[in-house]
């Protein structure tokens, strides 16, 4: 085996391993776990780095296994896989030591933390799949990973959410398994980028590649919290903070984002997509979920039921771009994979904080917090602006993008619905701003979970502070040639010809 071959398998495994080996750790002993937990997460940002770099030197890294019958299962890291790997592989880190000072002196935590590991090994494996057969091994394997975790706490509210969630994503991958099978007996093995098997089938198959895209799309648009089959998404919110992080910013939303990315540019190809008029309809349903979700936003009390419709809303701006057929679209997708999860992993660790600190789940609640947990609050308010969209945070380069690239393709609507979305975004972030910074306290605080220094364990201040921390620096640097825009541009261009926008 070559190190071209080893390095993938290396990402899958370096998560992998220590989450089997969790499973036989004892509960009682915490340190081991931690060391398990710390050192794959760890190794597992050093190997995507390793990859990356050797990447830039053009080496390339792919393992093939024939599995037999023409199924090949092929781990593949190119460009947008390196993307989501990185985004996966930084922020598991930040959650994993989030999640050890969250969970500190609960029960089940061998439980919780293997099912962690697990969830991230899927999470990378998708990123990494080189075909559809692979994307949907691990697909499902994240379905299985994270129910675990959606019902950790035990409570009958918790097991609903749990049955709706699975509800929702065996159907969706019921759905998706239809589409692989068919894409399958039309193309074979379907690697990721080998569009011209499809497009070859186009003169004569137009029906049928039509029902096959939407086929997928459908199955995808369950974890992509596509409008109408978002709705596990804000019930499973009854799950622990770092779950609901990984839910969010990682794991399966980003999964489902993800596959639509690849079926669209890697699968059908933006030419056949085009060719097909298949860009329109998913524009508009992502428009529609993009405002549907902001206006559910606003009528929320409970935070974490807030920040999830804000999910369902600034997701579908991935799915937006990807709609829109130019380079300065699909790169504003590309970043928003990234910026999005990183603003929206810091939202979930500040309602964590609130929650263990002080026991805050209500928007109704936040008055004065600010005074009280400046710091939190602090690095929510740079979530929350970058959400809306307010420069220099990193939600605002995606925006900024998006409507360039309708002004590029001569969709000017698009510009109506960024307005409209920000207008919405601002209308239920803004008011908990100031709730939380100008108004008085209505109450004296009990502190339920104290401190040894600051307004909050370490463990959840950190991580917190330093995920608000990369929603500003993502911003504030995205000019340079080394951002995460600059590398969402380049792998833009390698999907459009030199005569396309």
């Amino acid at each position: 085996m070559t190190m071209g071959q080893f390095l993938p398998l290396a990402i899958v495994a370096s998560s992998l391993i220590p989450g089997i080996l969790i499973f036989f750790v004892p509960e009682r002993r915490a340190t081991t776990r931690s060391v398990l937990n710390l050192s794959g997460a760890a190794a597992k940002v050093v190997l995507v780095g390793v990859v990356i770099w050797r990447s830039l030197q053009g080496l390339e890294h792919e393992l093939r296994y024939d599995i037999g019958a023409d199924l090949v299962f092929r781990l593949n890291a190119d460009g947008p896989a390196l993307l989501f790997a990185s985004l996966s592989s930084v922020l598991w880190l930040v959650t994993t030591i989030y999640a050890i000072g969250y969970l500190e002196g609960s029960p089940f935590r061998r439980r919780f933390f293997g099912f962690f590991s697990l969830c991230v090994t899927a999470s990378t494996g998708i990123a990494l799949a080189g075909n559809v057969v692979t994307f949907f091994i691990f697909y499902e394997f994240l379905t299985l990973a994270t129910y675990p975790l959606v019902v950790h706490r035990g409570t009958p509210e918790a097991l609903q959410a749990g049955r709706t969630y699975l509800w929702y994503t065996i159907g969706g991958g019921t759905v998706l398994f239809v589409g692989v099978v068919w894409l399958f007996v039309l193309t074979g093995p379907a690697d990721f980028g080998d569009t011209e098997r499809l497009a070859a089938l186009a003169p004569e198959s137009v029906a049928t590649l039509h029902l096959l895209f939407w086929v997928l799309i459908l199955g995808l648009g369950v974890k992509a919290a596509l409008v109408p089959l978002h709705g596990w998404l804000p019930v499973a919110m009854v799950a622990p903070a770092p779950v609901s992080a990984l839910l969010h910013a990682v794991a399966v939303v980003k999964a489902g984002a993800f596959g639509v990315v690849r079926i669209v540019y890697d699968v059908f190809g933006i030419g056949l997509a085009r060719e097909l008029s298949l860009l329109e309809p998913l524009a508009v349903i992502a428009a529609i979920t993009i405002i549907y979700g902001s206006l559910r936003a606003l009528t929320q009390d409970n935070i974490k039921r807030r920040l999830a419709y804000s999910t369902v809303s600034q997701l579908s701006y991935i799915a937006l771009g990807v709609a829109i057929p130019g380079t300065l679209a699909t790169a504003a997708a590309l970043v928003h994979l990234v910026h999005q999860g990183v603003m929206k992993i810091t939202l979930f660790f500040c309602a964590g904080n609130l929650a263990e600190t002080l026991k805050i789940h209500k928007v109704s609640e936040l008055d004065g917090i600010g005074r009280r947990m400046p710091l939190t609050m602090g690095a929510f308010t740079i979530g929350a602006l970058g959400m809306i969209g307010m420069p220099p945070v990193a939600g605002f380069i995606t925006k900024w993008m998006l409507g360039l690239g309708g002004l590029q393709t001569g969709d000017g609507w698009i510009i109506l619905i960024l307005m409209a979305s920000s207008a919405l975004n601002a209308a239920y972030f803004l008011p908990i701003l100031h709730a939380a910074w100008l108004r008085p306290a209505k109450q004296e605080w009990k502190t339920h979970r104290p401190a040894k220094w600051g307004e909050a364990p370490w463990m959840l201040l950190v991580p917190t502070l330093v995920a608000g921390l990369l929603s500003l620096l993502l911003g504030l640097f995205a000019a340079t040639g080394w951002s995460i825009l600059a590398w969402a541009t380049a792998i833009a261009d390698t999907w459009y010809p030199a005569t396309t926008p």
